[in-house]
C-alpha cells in the first residue's frame, strides 16, 4: 500500500483502543455528518442524509402498506397543552426547550419546541372524533424534534434529531393493544431484514417505559463495544392520554368512550447503531439493502484505450439491476479502493486493461476483502447473488456477536463480574421490584433493556435481592 493511501487509513482510530473515537473518526471520515453550531446539532450531510432517506423509504413504504397515512404537525406545543398530562410532561420537562419570545416581544405563554407529539394530536383527536365510524384514526409524520440533551454524540443522542412518529387512536383496547404489537414487528422487520441488525424484542419495565404510556414496547441491539442500543419503541397509552384531553366517541349503541392510543418512533439514532454493529477499523460497512451505491466502478489504468469505454458500457449494462456508480475521476486507484471501503460500498468492481484482455472484472467484498474474478457476460447475475451473500453475512455476524456477548448471571457477584469481563447483554431473573432494578443500575451502571417475549427461567430467584424471581430480562449498559 502507497504512503498516501496508508495515510488516508489511519484517519480512523482503532476500536480496541478507542471506541468513541473509532465512531467519531467514521462519522467524519465517512462524510456522514458535520457539527452544527448550536451544542448537541448536527449537519447531516449527503451521504449520510442518502443512507437515512433509503431506511426512511423503506419504513415509510411499510407504515403505509399498515393502514396509516403521512400528516404534518406543528413544531410549537403552547406550554398549557404540553401540562395536560401529568407524567408525560414530568417525563420530558428536563429536555425540553422554550421559546419566550416572538421578535421584540415577550410572548404571554411560553412555547416549547416539540420533543415529540402527544399532545398535539391529542389535542387534534379531541375536536376531531366524534362517532365510532371516525376510527381508527392511523397517523403518522415525518419530522424533526428537539431534546435538550446534556451529553451528545452524532445521531446517538443529538439536541435535534430526525425520526418518524405514528399516533394513533381505537375504540378498544384491544385494538390499541394490537396495533403496538404491530408496528414493533414493523420495526424488527426494517432493522433485521434491511439493516441486518438482529434485535431482542420485549417489554420494558415501569421504570424505563415511556412517559404517559401504559407499557412500552422495545427493540433492542447490541454494539461492537458490547453496549446496548433501543433502535425503536411502540408505547400503548390505553385510554390516560384521552381522559386528560377528553377524547371520546359515540359507540355503536350511543355511549360514550374514551379512545385507546399508540405511539411509535424510529429515529436517526439507528443510523448510529448501524454504525457501531457492522463498521470495521476500515471505516464504515453498509448493508446492501440500504446503501445509497451498492456497487462502485474503479477504473484502473483508465487513461489506456478502451477501458472508461468498457467500464460506463458496464454501468450502463447493471444500472437496471442495482445501484452503481463509476469513479472515472483522475485520483489514483488505490486512493479511490480506500474512499470507498471508508465509505462502506458493499461491492468494488476493478476494471483494468488485463481484465478487458480476459473479458472479466474483479468482485472485491467491502464485508470480507474477497477478491471473484468473474466474467463480463455473468456480472449482471453474479453481482446481485453477491450483494445477497453480503447482506446475509452481515446479518449472520452481528448475530453471532449479539449470542457469543449474551451471558447468564443468577446473582450480583456473577452479575458484576461478567459485566466486566464480557461487556454484553445479561440474562439475569428479576422479582420486579423497582428498588431492585435501581440497585442494579447504581452499582453496576447496567439498566434494563427489556423483558422478552420469549420468557425462560435461568434461576429461582433475582438476581440483586435473592427473593421469589417473577421474570426473565435482559440488562446491559446501554447508549
Amino acid at each position: 500500500m502507497g504512503k498516501k493511501n496508508k495515510q488516508f487509513v489511519e484517519k480512523i482510530t482503532s476500536m480496541e483502543d478507542d471506541f468513541a473515537q473509532w465512531y467519531t473518526d467514521i462519522v467524519k471520515q465517512a462524510e456522514l455528518v458535520d457539527y452544527g453550531q448550536v451544542r448537541g446539532t448536527m449537519i447531516i450531510k449527503p451521504y449520510g442524509f442518502a443512507i437515512w432517506e433509503n431506511i426512511r423509504d423503506e419504513l415509510d413504504k411499510k407504515i403505509k402498506e399498515t393502514g396509516h397515512s403521512n400528516v404534518a404537525f406543528p413544531l410549537f406545543i403552547p406550554e398549557s397543552l404540553l401540562q395536560k398530562e401529568k407524567d408525560h410532561v414530568e417525563g420530558f420537562a428536563p429536555e425540553v426547550a422554550w421559546v419566550t419570545h416572538g421578535g421584540d416581544e415577550e410572548l404571554a405563554e411560553r412555547i416549547a419546541v416539540r420533543p415529540t407529539s402527544e399532545v398535539l394530536f391529542c389535542d387534534y383527536y379531541s375536536k376531531n372524533i366524534h362517532s365510532y365510524r371516525d376510527l381508527p384514526k392511523l397517523y403518522n409524520q415525518w419530522t424533526n424534534v428537539v431534546r435538550w440533551e446534556k451529553t451528545t454524540r452524532p445521531f446517538l443522542r443529538s439536541s435535534e434529531f430526525h425520526w418518524q412518529e405514528g399516533h394513533t387512536a381505537h375504540a378498544t383496547d384491544e385494538d390499541a393493544a394490537a396495533e403496538t404489537d404491530r408496528m414493533l414487528g414493523v420495526y424488527a422487520d426494517v432493522v433485521e431484514n434491511y439493516l441486518a441488525i438482529p434485535v431482542l424484542k420485549g417489554r420494558k419495565t415501569e421504570k424505563e417505559k415511556f412517559a404517559g404510556a401504559n407499557y412500552t414496547l422495545t427493540i433492542e441491539a447490541l454494539m461492537h463495544d458490547g453496549k446496548a442500543l433501543q433502535s425503536g419503541t411502540s408505547h400503548h397509552f390505553g385510554s390516560g392520554f384521552a381522559e386528560a384531553f377528553d377524547i371520546t366517541y359515540l359507540d355503536e349503541n350511543g355511549e360514550n368512550q374514551f379512545v385507546h392510543q399508540t405511539s411509535w418512533g424510529l429515529s436517526t439514532r439507528i443510523m448510529g447503531g448501524l454504525i457501531m454493529v457492522h463498521s470495521d477499523n476500515r471505516g464504515l460497512v453498509l448493508p446492501p439493502q440500504i446503501a445509497p451505491t451498492q456497487a462502485m466502478i474503479v477504473p484502473v489504468a483508465q487513461h489506456k484505450e478502451g477501458v472508461l469505454d468498457k467500464a460506463y458500457a458496464l454501468r450502463e449494462q447493471l444500472q437496471e439491476l442495482v445501484r452503481v456508480d463509476i469513479d472515472a475521476s483522475d485520483k489514483m486507484p488505490g486512493w479511490k479502493f480506500n474512499e470507498y471501503e471508508m465509505k462502506g460500498i458493499p461491492v468494488r468492481i476493478e476494471m483494468g486493461p488485463k481484465d478487458i484482455e480476459k473479458d472479466q472484472v474483479v468482485l472485491v467484498r467491502r464485508d470480507t476483502g474477497e477478491k471473484e474474478f468473474v466474467p463480463v457476460a455473468e456480472v449482471s447475475k453474479r453481482l446481485p447473488e453477491l450483494l445477497e451473500e453480503i447482506q446475509q453475512n452481515l446479518f449472520d455476524k452481528a448475530l453471532a456477536h449479539q449470542k457469543e456477548q449474551t451471558s447468564v448471571a443468577t446473582d450480583m457477584d456473577s452479575f458484576k463480574q461478567t459485566l466486566e469481563e464480557k461487556p454484553g447483554f445479561i440474562m439475569a431473573m428479576w422479582c420486579g421490584d423497582t428498588a431492585c432494578e435501581e440497585k442494579i443500575k447504581e452499582e453496576t451502571s447496567a439498566t434494563s433493556r427489556c423483558i422478552p417475549f420469549e420468557q425462560k427461567k435461568v434461576a429461582d430467584t433475582c438476581v440483586c435481592c435473592g427473593k421469589e424471581a417473577k421474570e426473565l430480562v435482559y440488562w446491559a449498559k446501554a447508549y
